[in-house]
């Protein structure tokens, strides 16, 4: 190891990880300028420095079947990138969610002393809670997004951190539905609905159709609406585009954005959004919105036979009740996603008590994510890779 210089291993498996890990490593390096970031990740990280070994888009698989398929090839990244890590030892290693890819390997650094943090607790509290020993063999530390989470691993005497969750630091607490309205040129009193099928490509395969029905639904009932849909990469936006001219549905008035999801979230009156990170993104921004989801039928089945909960979104699990409607898989129709958002749109008094909720659980997501993180990943240095004039966090 070179002197003075601190080596942090991360990976990190799809886009929300990528954005939790940049504003992680911005953080250490605040505390640690000499570090160097290195393992896999996405084009926020390299933004960082961070040296990728492989892209991210390697393990951004969607559900089981899909993860089969690429079963062989991930496996074999993960052999190559244990070899590498064992071989010339990180200072620390850090994996950002991808619990499935991460979790192996963090158990075989942490048996050769390295230690493992694991970022974003996997979902225990939603489906496969024994995996909790799993996750105790394997790590040094859990950071841990949400207040409920840490409770669950300290009863079972693993070490967690609660650190809260980087987007109620970044995103604003006030609603920015006019300035949102004013950027993107739409008159203050069109009624508008985001659509967000999801940022990767297996989720578009699945959802695509079912979102533009349901625009096609409200449409026919609300001729003067308009559909804001962001897509975050070229791929993603040729698979919407494919899926209008599959539905007949060129002339609907959607309005197809490269990125800005969050000014489409504020410039709508209601979201139809695929369960994910996107649906805390809209309750931050404190914005209606109707949650749905399909996936390939096996991968559904196991989901459902080991799921603990009634719900599935975040803004949901949060809440601990149905805050806003989620319409799973078989439910997940054109019809129903269109009557559950035009009752919204119409439902002002109820938007307005959504409103409320979510600014709640903003402030109890507002912790200074990045800092609080960081801090927990020195704790876990060991004593000789620590600077001993390095700065505190803020």
């Amino acid at each position: 190891m070179t002197a003075g210089v601190v080596r942090i291993a991360m990976v990190a498996g799809e886009t929300s990880g990528d954005l939790l890990a940049s504003h992680l490593i911005a953080a250490l390096r605040v505390r640690l300028p000499n570090a160097v970031f290195y393992g896999i990740g996405g084009p926020r990280m390299q933004a960082q420095g961070f040296d990728a070994w492989y892209p991210l888009e390697k393990l951004a698989v969607h559900g089981y079947a899909e993860a089969l398929r690429h079963y062989r090839e991930i496996s074999g990244i993960r052999s190559r990138l244990r070899r590498r890590l064992l071989a010339d030892p990180p200072d620390v290693f850090i994996g950002v969610d991808a619990p499935d890819f991460n979790l192996a390997l963090e158990k075989a650094l942490k048996g050769r002393g390295i230690p493992a943090v694991h970022y974003v607790s996997p979902s225990i509290w939603a489906w496969r809670g024994g995996r909790v020993h799993k996750i105790g063999a394997s790590v040094t530390r859990v950071l841990a997004l949400f207040p409920f989470e840490p409770p669950l691993y300290e009863k079972h005497g693993i070490p967690v951190s609660y650190v809260g969750h980087p987007l109620a630091d970044v995103l604003p607490l006030d609603d920015g539905r006019t300035g949102a309205r004013e950027l993107l040129e739409i008159p203050p009193a069109r009624p508008v609905f985001a659509l967000l099928p999801g940022s990767r490509q297996g989720e578009l395969q699945h959802m695509a159709d079912t979102f533009i029905g349901a625009a096609q639904e409200i449409h026919r009932r609300q001729p003067d609406a308009l559909f804001l849909v962001p897509l975050a990469t070229r791929e993603t936006r040729l698979l919407f585009e494919a899926a209008l001219y599959r539905c007949n549905a060129r002339e609907l008035p959607v309005r197809l954005l490269f990125g800005h999801a969050h000014e489409a979230m504020m410039a709508a009156d209601a979201v139809l959004v695929a369960s994910g990170t996107a649906t805390l993104e809209a309750a931050l921004l404190k914005r209606p919105m109707v949650i749905a989801y399909r996936m390939a039928p096996f991968s559904y089945r196991l989901m459902r036979r080991m799921g603990y909960l009634p719900y599935v979104g975040l803004p949901n699990i949060l809440a601990g009740r149905f805050v806003v409607p989620e319409f799973i898989q078989d439910d997940a129709t054109p019809e129903n996603l269109a009557q559950a958002l035009l009752n919204l749109y119409a439902d002002k008094a109820s938007c307005a008590r959504i409103g409320e909720v979510f600014r709640e659980m903003h402030l109890l997501l507002r912790q200074n994510t990045a800092e609080k993180a960081a801090a927990a990943i020195i704790d876990c240095l060991p004593a000789t890779a620590v600077p001993v004039h390095a700065p505190a966090v803020a």
